[in-house]
């Protein structure tokens, strides 16, 4: 059966369109089928609830089989759709351990804009979520046994599927009859490093009662073992970017600056911190001249000069130096393990009534082993002359420096990594149900009712987390008359308070970090309940041009979401981000309907064309009343040329943690815009001065730890979108097998919920070109002496975002060397990815299209190889060259750094098989066979800066053992 891929297009000149469609693309995929003897069969089709014949997709959907996205060594379904050009890398496994709480999950997020944008289906169904407070489902936790095709749908999900597809909708099509058994056993393993992998999977089903009913069962299983940023040489050594030497720029009398065409930054390797130290280490400073000498503990105690190496003018970096090295905290890939039980079954009642059901329970653990806790500046540990631990050497730099006023004490900075490094430990165990029935009343009329209920229930256990009074109390140690060395407080004495050093690294008394440390655990529980049903007619009536469709339904929803966060870690005594509960819920009743309406038939140039009309009405408990709607035009040439064209409008409500969010303390590293030395235009500088900010500013809040308060808005009203897309599909009769699809798509959203990052609020209060009256400007405290002191990082309606793009598909499947040949070219165009900070200014935007995350050109090529016995695939991911700088950003600051951006990425993928006449396959695969590094200084891991693209791994060679019967 051949399969179609359809498209879409904007509202512009039919010739400009097309030009534009053929000089990029995108893809979609409708599937077309007939019974044996050549008779048109109605069937369903994703993107419509409406049977049709010939299947052909109301609005643009791409297909991919789970046979061809699991050719790879990737444990999970998630892990090899990151891979798809439509879908960005937000988070994987190699940068899901990146924010508190996430490590192990898969979570899709389609065009780029966000996760809470993109719905994700099994079977046309909602699925609870993994991530709490959100609608993100986790997809490691889909059963890859049974996938039987991944659906993308882009344009008119909403009205279909749920208003909160405003990006698109990720459908898991699972297999319906499981019949016989499947078992499959792969092991992989890095070339480079400890990492190695193993997924075990097992599906067994057969029919009963006659082939009235049939049921199934499968079992996953999947591990990973973590792999540091030190278990790689590419990404061993420490790199960072720092102040050029060479850097000539200077401002001109009105403080505007001026570029010199010389970077202004450069990473360089072996480069890092020396203002902390795994050691311990300290300053004297002298306040006459402004300058410091720094010390560094050895591991037996005593104290030397530090090795500074080659420092710059920014605080605290030096290169080939006594570094602190954070590369060592990095983890690529976390360890991972999954388990995933499923069942279903279904039977006929009648000829024409089925009832179905599903049970499915699955479990994820996970590791984000993170930095330690550290102390520095400020927050350091005051070591006195007395301290029971002190080494002569010590009080020599002491007593040599008593007239700069460290006679008495030193105040020592430490990474504490001996005492623990922060790991924690998330587990996610998850129920679904789901029961229904479906079948065929009163001849044409199909209906399906059902109902599902799904929970997941994560708790997270932090350790290496240290009580901060206990600490210094431990380290606040002094020896009494008889030798004894204690704790100095006498009440911290009578509950056990251990004492130990600080100085030179594994110095630290195992016992007393078992006093000081405390073991932090955290819940997490998410429920939905939905009850649906809906009711079709394919021929509801006829007209001249065909047989007018209809649907009609309603759902029910409750989503539910519980945090709870350590109880004593939220009281803020530990070195653990002090959170707080979150709790909220919400329902939504919703009523849809569709039709599909033929307009015009056998004539010229239109064999047939027809209106699709979508329309979905929603009433939430949180926000009222919303309606999304469609509406779409299929247009078949000739048997060879099709069109088609969808315009959309839809709304997302915001979700739990959007609206019922605490406000949580945090802190933010940030970079004061107005501070003197810093690029600045007419613009910053203007407003920077309606601040209060003079131009030689010298700002101390520069890669400082900032308070910030981040939570959710109980004001916040829904967000809007409108989509348009337009396609075209050529399949000549003159070649078989051969199908070209291409389609143009185009996503407005207004209202955007979002959080703004704390450095962004910055920026974007000073870059306005409207004056400091914006709602940035309002998000920022100063002080008295014009520093920043607090930041609100409140979720808001604050913007709009826009993009647009053309995806492409070429496929050609032919009978050649005693099997067939499949092979797909998949690819995107992205036209643009605006971001409006600023929604009544549309003058001023910033375009990401073509910056990290955000390649201009990505694309997919498959061949694939299935004979009697042989099978082989080739796989081959391109990425365009990026920058790692916007126009606008560029616009301000033409030479930023030494590393402009990333030149265009090949990642190719290869796989050969043989099953032997007894059911029994064997595979051989290599991913990433060329062994392609990640970009200079990069580790891909990070989805904010878009290195997350880029496999982390390395070449990885595996081996799989099936057997099918």
């Amino acid at each position: 059966m051949n399969t179609i891929h359809h498209l879409t297009l904007k509202k512009r000149p039919l010739v400009h369109a097309i030009s534009c469609i053929l000089a990029a693309t995108a893809l979609n995929v409708s599937a077309q089928g007939a019974d044996e003897e050549g008779r048109i069969e109605r069937v369903s089709v994703t993107g419509s609830r409406i049977l049709r014949e010939g299947a052909e997709a109301p609005s643009p959907v791409t297909i991919i089989s789970g046979e061809d996205l699991l050719a790879t060594g990737a444990i999970s379904i998630g892990e090899a759709l990151n891979d798809l050009p439509a879908l960005a890398n937000t988070f994987s496994l190699a940068n899901a351990g990146n924010s508190i709480g996430t490590a192990g999950l898969n979570i899709l997020d389609l065009r780029g804009m966000g996760t809470d944008r993109t719905l994700v289906l099994v079977d046309g169904k909602r699925h609870v979520a993994s991530s709490s407070g959100t609608a993100s489902v986790d997809v490691n936790s889909i059963p890859t046994a049974w996938v039987e095709s991944v659906e993308i749908i882009t344009g008119g999900a909403s009205a279909v599927y749920g208003a909160d597809a405003v990006t698109g909708v990720v459908n898991f099509r699972l297999k319906k009859n499981i019949t016989g058994m499947d078992l499959s056993i792969t092991k992989g393993y890095a070339a480079e490093g400890p990492y190695d992998n193993d997924k075990i999977t097992f599906s067994f089903g057969q029919d009963f009662d006659g082939g009235r009913g049939n049921f199934g069962v499968s079992v996953s299983h999947s591990r990973q073992d973590g792999m540091n940023a030190t278990d790689r040489a590419q990404t061993r050594s420490p790199k960072g970017g720092v102040s050029n030497p060479l850097d000539g720029d200077s401002t001109d009398a009105n403080g505007v600056h001026i570029h010199d065409g010389i970077p202004d930054r450069v990473i360089l390797d072996n480069t890092g911190w020396f203002d902390d130290s795994i050691n311990g280490n300290f300053y004297v400073y002298d306040g006459d001249t402004g300058d410091a000498e720094w010390f560094i503990f050895n591991q037996d105690g005593s104290v030397r000069p530090q090795n500074l190496g080659t420092t710059y003018s920014d605080w605290g970096r030096c290169t080939d130096c006594d570094v602190l090295d954070l590369q060592r905290y990095n983890e690529l890939q976390p360890t991972f393990k999954s388990l995933n039980i499923n069942f279903k079954a279904n039977y006929d009642l009648t000829d024409n009534l089925n009832v179905y059901s599903e049970v499915k329970f699955g479990k994820v653990e996970a590791d984000a082993i993170g930095q330690p806790s550290f102390f520095e500046y400020g927050a350091g540990f005051t070591i006195t002359r007395d301290n029971a631990y002190v080494d002569q050497s010590l009080l020599d730099v002491m007593d040599a420096n008593a007239d700069l006023g460290y006679g008495d004490s030193v105040r020592v900075h430490r990474f504490m990594e001996d005492s623990g490094r922060r790991n924690e430990e998330v587990e996610r165990e998850q129920t679904r149900f789901v029961i229904g029935l479906e079948g065929t009343v009163a001849q044409d009329w199909d209906f399906d009712v059902y109902a599902t209920y799904g929970k997941t229930e994560g708790t997270q256990i932090a350790t290496g987390n240290p009580i901060t009074d206990r600490l210094r109390q431990s380290v606040d140690a002094i020896r009494l008359d008889s030798g004894e060395i204690v704790c100095r407080d006498e009440a911290a004495r009578a509950e056990g308070c251990i004492p130990t050093t600080i100085f030179g690294f594994g110095n630290i008394d195992p016992a007393a970090a078992a006093w000081f440390n405390t073991v932090s655990t955290s819940t997490t529980e998410i429920q939905q309940t939905v009850v649906s049903g809906s009711i079709t007619n394919g021929d509801l009536f006829e007209l001249p041009a065909g047989s007018v469709g209809f649907a009609l339904g309603a759902e029910y929803r409750k989503e539910e979401s519980d945090s709870v966060p350590d109880a004593f870690a939220a009281t803020g005594a530990t070195f653990l981000t002090s959170l707080q509960e979150e709790h909220g819920d919400f329902d939504v009743t919703e009523l849809f309907f569709e039709t599909t309406i033929p307009l015009l038939a056998d004539m010229a140039l239109v064999q047939d064309l027809g209106l699709d009309v979508a329309v979905r009405y929603a009433d939430y408990s949180t926000i009222g009343a919303a309606t999304s709607w469609k509406a779409g035009v299929n247009w078949t040439v000739t048997d060879e040329f099709r069109v088609r064209a969808t315009l959309s409008e839809a709304i997302r409500a915001p979700n739990i943690t959007e609206l019922f969010g605490p406000v949580n303390q945090t802190f933010f590293n940030i970079n004061d815009p107005c501070e003197a030395g810093r690029p600045q235009d007419p613009v910053r500088i203007a407003n920077c001065a309606a601040l209060g900010i003079p131009v030689d500013f010298p700002a101390i809040a520069t890669v400082a730890s900032i308070e910030g308060l981040a939570g959710g808005n109980p004001d916040l009203n829904e967000e809007e979108s409108e989509s348009f897309t337009y396609g075209l599909i050529y399949q000549p009769d003159f070649i078989d097998g051969f199908v070209i699809t291409v389609d143009y798509w185009e996503i407005d959203i207004d209202d955007a919920i979002d959080s703004i990052d704390a450095q962004d609020i910055l920026d974007k209060c000073v870059d306005s070109v409207g004056g400091i009256n914006n709602q940035f400007c309002d998000l920022i405290t100063r002080d008295g002496d014009r520093e920043i002191r607090l930041i609100r990082s409140i979720t808001q309606n604050v913007a709009k975002q826009k993009a647009e793009g053309v995806d492409f598909e070429i496929g050609y499947d032919f009978e050649a060397l005693g099997g067939k040949f499949s092979t797909q070219l998949i690819g995107t165009r992205l036209l643009s990815r605006k971001e409006f900070p600023f929604q009544i200014d549309p003058t001023q935007f910033i375009e990401n299209s073509g910056t990290t995350g955000e390649a201009d050109w990505q694309a997919n090529i498959n061949i694939s190889y299935k004979g009697d016995h042989w099978t082989g695939s080739w796989r081959t991911r391109y990425l365009d060259a990026v920058s790692r700088f916007t126009d606008q950003s560029l616009a301000r600051n033409p030479d930023p750094s030494n590393i402009m951006g990333y030149g265009s990425y090949f990642q190719t993928d290869v796989r050969a098989g043989y099953t032997f006449d007894n059911g029994v396959t064997l595979e051989f695969g290599v991913d990433n066979f060329f062994d392609r590094d990640l970009p200079f200084a990069s580790t891909g891991t990070s989805s904010t800066n878009g290195t997350a693209s880029f496999d982390n791994i390395g070449r990885m060679y595996y081996t799989s053992l099936s057997f099918s019967m």
